[in-house]
């Protein structure tokens, strides 16, 4: 799985949201709280916008706030937002592939990486984040051995 820039920024701007003293904070606020390229952060913060997660204020004391509570925006909608559908291969929806022949089944593989992915990413909210409290079957994921090397 790779995680794009813009996932992971999108992310870390939400959480840098929820976790704002007042609530809102600027683009560029943003973008130095979490070493984010501004002009790249504006970008995914109108994906955002347009997808209902944040809401942007105009005017001298304006920027962004969340649009929803922290705990109902669950980092698989954020990477849907910003990338897409959270698996693809070469493009396509893993349930549309067919491949013969010694290959057939892997169709499934692909099909059951999706689920293990929506798993993880569709349990853990921004609130989640913010406050450190994972979920357990998340915490459990992370005891496995071989969890902390790369392979």
């Amino acid at each position: 799985m790779h995680i794009t820039a813009r996932a992971d920024y999108a992310i870390r701007a939400l959480v840098a949201l929820a976790a704002a003293a007042d609530a809102t904070a600027t683009g560029p606020q943003l973008a130095a709280s979490q070493a984010i390229p501004a002009k790249f952060l504006e970008s995914i913060l109108r994906d955002l916008k347009r997808e209902g997660m944040v809401l942007a204020h105009r005017g001298r004391y304006g920027g962004y706030g969340l649009a929803r509570p922290a705990s109902e925006i669950l980092l698989a909608d954020v990477v849907r937002a910003v990338d897409g559908p959270l698996a693809a291969v070469r493009g396509l929806p893993p349930e549309r592939l067919e491949y013969t022949g010694a290959a057939q089944r892997l169709t499934d593989v692909w099909v059951a990486v999706r689920v293990a992915l929506r798993g993880v990413l569709e349990s853990v909210s921004i609130e989640d984040l913010v406050t450190g409290s994972l979920p357990e079957s998340v915490t459990a994921l992370l005891s496995a051995e071989g969890a902390w090397q790369r392979r």
